[in-house]
Formats: structure tokens, C-alpha cells, sequence
């Protein structure tokens, strides 16, 4: 039996906006173990160039991701949805090893079971190089400031 999440479909503008902001919080918390609750049990991924499949393969997906990218932040934002479908755009900010900044942008289509789990994502992503004083994400690490402006505010 699957544990209900709240939010549930078919979603609404307002549902959908609050599906998004709660996937944004759980992504900057960096925490793979708190992630994965929000993913069936057999999830399916593509994520650029993987395709994780279940929520182990998930979380090994997640700890490799944030032990190469640091400082990590992300902000989402709604793009679309329909019944149990959400379509996000987003971008998030980190740098590597060496200390390179990168601003990576991309798309994800989501699809919910009738618990609120997502069972299917799929991520297109694009990394653009910055410098450090190109960034916009400069909140404390952890979920962004209700105060903080979004991706259209942005001008991203």
C-alpha cells in the first residue's frame, strides 16, 4: 500500500503552484533520503542521459549528484498541468570540484498516482558555465526565501 501524499490529482492552479514549490523545498533540502519519499516505490527517471529506475536507484542517483554539485540551489516553476500531470521549468546554480559555476536550466513532465506520488519524471537539462558574480541564487543553503524572487521575475 502506498502512503499518500498531500496534494493530490487531478490538480488545480493552486494545487499544481503548491505541488511545485513542496518539490522545489525537498530537492534544496540536498537530502536523497527525504527526496525519494515523493516518488513511487517503482518511479520511473530519465534525467538527461540516466534513467533510474525505482527509489534506490533514485537516491544513488541523488547522493552522486550532490557529491559533485555544490552549494546546490534550485528554483521551480509551474509551466503546465492537466489531471495528474505537472510540466516545470526550472534552473538551479553550483559549482564543481574546482570551483566552477554553472547555471543548468531545463524542463521536467511529471505524472502523480492517485496518492499524490510521482511515478514518472522526466528531466532535459542544460548546463551554461558562469562566473561566480553571475549568480542569482545567493540565499542561505536550504529551502528558498518565500521573499526570494522566482524564475520570471527573474528574467530566467
Amino acid at each position: 500500500m502506498s502512503t499518500q501524499k498531500p496534494l493530490l490529482p487531478p490538480f488545480n492552479r493552486e494545487s499544481a503552484i503548491k505541488k511545485v514549490r513542496k518539490a522545489e523545498d525537498a530537492w534544496n533540502s540536498r537530502d536523497p533520503d527525504r527526496v525519494v519519499q515523493v516518488y513511487t516505490e517503482d518511479t520511473i527517471w530519465r534525467n538527461r542521459s540516466e534513467f533510474p529506475k525505482g527509489r534506490d536507484e533514485v537516491r544513488s542517483f541523488l547522493q552522486k549528484k550532490w557529491q559533485q554539485e555544490f552549494d546546490y540551489r534550485l528554483i521551480k516553476e509551474l509551466w503546465a498541468f492537466n489531471d495528474n500531470r505537472i510540466a516545470v521549468r526550472f534552473a538551479y546554480e553550483w559549482h564543481d570540484i574546482d570551483e566552477q559555476w554553472y547555471r543548468s536550466y531545463g524542463n521536467e513532465n511529471w505524472e502523480f498516482d492517485q496518492n499524490g506520488l510521482m511515478q514518472r519524471r522526466f528531466a532535459s537539462i542544460n548546463d551554461l558555465e558562469i562566473d561566480a558574480t553571475e549568480r542569482f541564487f545567493h540565499w542561505p543553503l536550504g529551502p528558498r526565501p518565500l521573499e526570494h524572487p522566482g524564475l520570471s521575475e527573474l528574467a530566467l
